[in-house]
């Protein structure tokens, strides 16, 4: 089979995923599915019939470990908690750093470290607190990464300590710890506080000293706080940390606890933990679809289940010497954490003409969710016949737990008592944002985001022209039944932003009853979902047993830092709009000049602009270097890619983008922490991208007000999003190629070039 044939030929998007992401080298479709196979004949069979596929990590690497690179199967990682010194604090970050350094992702908790004010032993009297140290963590990550692959990271902290307001609102601050998630971990008494509208004690104890610091809050005003600034800015997700604890087959375990979750917050883990991940296709599983006759295919989706459970436990044994630390291969040995997971959720009701988050949708899924459950815990019952229970396992405690009795038939109950399991952790539902837009497919749990896409293309007067790109689903609907307009589909056919918010959680909720790990889950709403909704999402998805949420309002601030689709539109034209492939756009000498002068990690750096007079769209930079300003041939090198991008037709939002894609530079964080002085950003290329935009806007208001117009603001407004399904899109828009991204699953994706990047 080839590459064409496996994805179809008009799926370019998949195809280019797969050759940019997966294939190594000039390998064929063939060698590939061999290589990630192993030679698994049932394994390389269900990835041709695209029911299953391994994790991205998997596909990349497995099998290059003798081709000298530095590569793990796992996808994600939690790192011990630091303590409460400096040491382990830098000894954190070093784990970080060597983790990324093999393409794995990370969470830690910081619920251990003084809060601000505490006392200690040095120059400096008392601490400046937990939050202090997220930069330096989150600047590990932007700095180390594999094969232009950055780190992930996922930061946590406790509800309970006495800095949770200072953690909460940190990102509200768009320039702070931007290499990193956060989530703060709710517990069950503070929830219950809430409802009660009682206070809530934050405390800790420094072990070092004895210290202890105390102060009650207002826990109504602290869970508004945490719901409005997700509202806000899509941060800090929640994570309801005594579900995540009591809800898994180690929760009777006296001497296990959970250290934190991972980037995508669906794999709580232990100290050092780690786990790889594959889904299966639940499209791929049903028969005659779109019909009234379509089902279910139970006993071909258990048998995936049994060949999965199998398959990923070979990879487990495969990759534990490829681990990037050793507390991690330890961990791994001891524990066995596997997350078999799901997607093509929402394809596969279309397909049953069964409506996403309707009652017969919730019990469909409580059905497939038990019957995936019990499968794969007899699946790792009879690995451990074969090969041994994993080495921490106490068949009486895993029993005990109200995960398994719930979810295990009295036949799969015996097998355990008489084998224990392989694994101790086996089902996770995690975002597959690329591995589901490459298949032309929902991803995880999530509906179908929209019934189509816009895309752009220009006319022969030099225009832009809109066209819709339908879902493949909805495009194999409507070629199926003769469907020419949208408008004439089916009820069943319902998106992310027409749900109402409880019907979506409904769904998470009843497949959290049959995961033992979590579900990568973003809530997407529309632009005028309010801050008390907000609340009441929060509360509903506590109630329902979910263990963890997040919100992604459309236009929130988060989606400010890059260019929204309709700003672009109504933004004046940029210079050399229309101009052929190759073709340069010449700059006359009647420019609109602007300068600035920052201050960089390495000195002072002149930045000057030049600006056409009647656009105002930028077409040429110069930068050069005061007397210690660093390198003077990287400035004038970086001045002419910007100036040669600008002359062709590239808009400044996407030059500045690409800037601020830079990552940081220590030299320039040493600076800001120690003179406190530099200009906005993280690096010199940051700090250019941002005084270009600053003139930019500086130069448009100028030009409207000779105008006579008012002046725009510096900031994109909030645009109110209709509800009509034909009105929602996304705003946010690719780096790459410009197109807009949906926020799913805690992802941003582009369908148009398949760029992603999850949060």
């Amino acid at each position: 089979m080839d590459l064409e044939t496996w994805l179809g030929e008009d799926n370019q998007l998949g195809i280019d995923i797969w050759k940019r992401k997966y294939c190594f080298e000039e390998e064929s479709f063939d060698q590939w599915l061999d290589r990630i196979s192993a030679g698994d004949e049932k394994i390389a069979q269900l990835i041709q019939d695209k029911k299953f596929l391994f994790g991205g990590r998997i596909l990349a690497n497995r099998g290059l470990e003798n081709h000298n690179r530095k590569i793990t199967l796992s996808n994600c990682y939690v790192v011990a908690p630091p303590q409460d010194n400096l040491e382990d604090i830098f000894d954190t970050a070093k784990k970080l750093a060597r983790t990324y350094s093999y393409g794995g992702g990370c969470g830690v908790d910081m619920s251990g470290l003084s809060p601000r004010g505490a006392h200690i032993n040095n120059a400096a009297k008392e601490t400046s607190g937990a939050v202090s140290f997220m930069d330096l963590f989150a600047l590990t990550t932007a700095l180390i990464g594999q094969n232009g692959r950055r780190g992930a990271l996922m930061i946590s902290m406790d509800c309970s300590h006495p800095d949770i307001e200072e953690f909460i609102k940190l990102k509200t601050d768009l320039d702070k710890v931007t290499k990193a998630n956060i989530s703060v971990r709710i517990h069950d008494d503070f929830m219950q506080a809430v409802k009660e509208g009682g206070t809530y004690k934050l405390h800790y104890t420094r072990e070092a000293t004895g210290e202890k610091i105390e102060r009650e809050v207002d826990a109504r005003e602290l869970f508004r706080l945490i719901a409005h600034v997700n509202w806000d800015y899509a941060e800090p997700g929640a994570l309801f940390w005594d579900r995540i604890s009591n809800w898994n087959l180690l929760s009777e375990v006296p001497d296990f606890s959970y250290a934190g979750v991972n980037p995508c917050a669906e794999e709580p883990l232990p100290a050092g933990g780690s786990c790889l991940l594959g889904s299966l296709n639940l499209s791929e599983f049903v028969r005659d679809p779109f019909t009234p006759q379509a089902q279910f295919d139970y006993e071909d989706f258990k048998e995936a289940v049994r060949v999965c459970v199998r398959g990923m436990n070979d990879v487990l044994d495969e990759g534990m010497p490829l681990h990037p630390l050793a507390e991690q291969r330890e961990s791994v040995r001891k524990w066995r954490q596997i997350g078999l997971g799901i997607m093509g959720l929402a394809d596969m009701l279309i397909k049953l003409q069964i409506t996403y988050g309707s009652e017969e949708a919730v019990q469909l899924c409580d059905r497939i969710g038990f019957a995936m459950a019990d499968t794969a815990i007899a699946a790792s019952a009879q690995l451990a016949a074969e090969h041994g229970a994993f080495p921490a396992c106490d068949k009486e405690e895993i029993m005990a737990s109200a995960y398994f009795k719930e979810n295990t038939t009295e036949e799969t109950k015996q097998l355990v008592a008489k084998y224990g399991l392989r694994n101790s952790q086996l089902l996770t539902i995690a975002p597959t944002g690329t591995l589901s837009t490459m298949l032309g497919i929902s991803g995880g749990i999530e509906p179908i985001y929209a019934n189509y896409y816009e895309r752009r293309t220009q006319s022969l007067h030099g225009h832009d022209v809109f066209y819709k790109v339908y879902t493949k689903i909805v495009g194999d609907y409507m070629k199926d039944n003769g469907i020419k307009d949208d408008a004439q589909l089916p009820s069943f056919f319902v998106t992310a932003m027409t749900l109402h918010y409880r019907e979506r959680i409904n769904m998470q909720s009843i497949w959290q009853k049959h995961v033992d790990a979590s579900i990568s889950s973003t809530v997407n709403v529309p632009n005028d979902f309010t801050e008390e909704e907000t609340e009441k999402l929060y509360m509903y998805a506590y109630d329902k047993g979910l263990k963890g949420i997040t919100i992604y309002r459309d236009g929130c601030r988060r989606s400010g830092v890059l260019m929204t689709d309709s700003s672009r539109k109504n933004s004046t034209p940029v210079a050399g709009e229309g101009l052929g492939r190759g073709e340069i756009l010449q700059v006359t000498d009647d420019v609109i000049g602007k300068k600035r002068r920052l201050i960089t990690g390495c000195g002072t750096l002149h930045c000057i602009a030049l600006f056409d007079p009647d656009s105002g769209a930028l077409v040429e930079a110069y930068l050069s270097k005061g007397s210690q300003g660093g390198c003077n041939n990287f400035m004038i090198g970086l001045s002419r890619m910007i100036s040669m991008c600008a002359r062709g037709g590239i808009d400044i939002y996407t030059i500045v983008d690409q800037l601020n894609s830079c990552g940081s530079c220590p030299s320039y964080a040493v600076r800001s922490a120690t003179r406190k002085d530099t200009s906005r950003g993280a690096c010199c290329p940051m700090a250019v991208g941002n005084a270009l935009l600053e003139m930019y806007n500086e130069v448009q208001r100028e030009i409207q007000e000779r105008s006579g117009e008012e002046p725009a603001p510096k900031k994109p407004k909030k645009i109110a999003v209709p509800k009509a399904v034909e009105d929602v899109r996304s705003k946010v828009l690719c780096p790459e190629c410009g197109e807009p991204l949906t926020f799913e699953g805690g992802c941003n994706i582009c369908r148009n070039c398949g760029w992603s990047k999850c949060f």
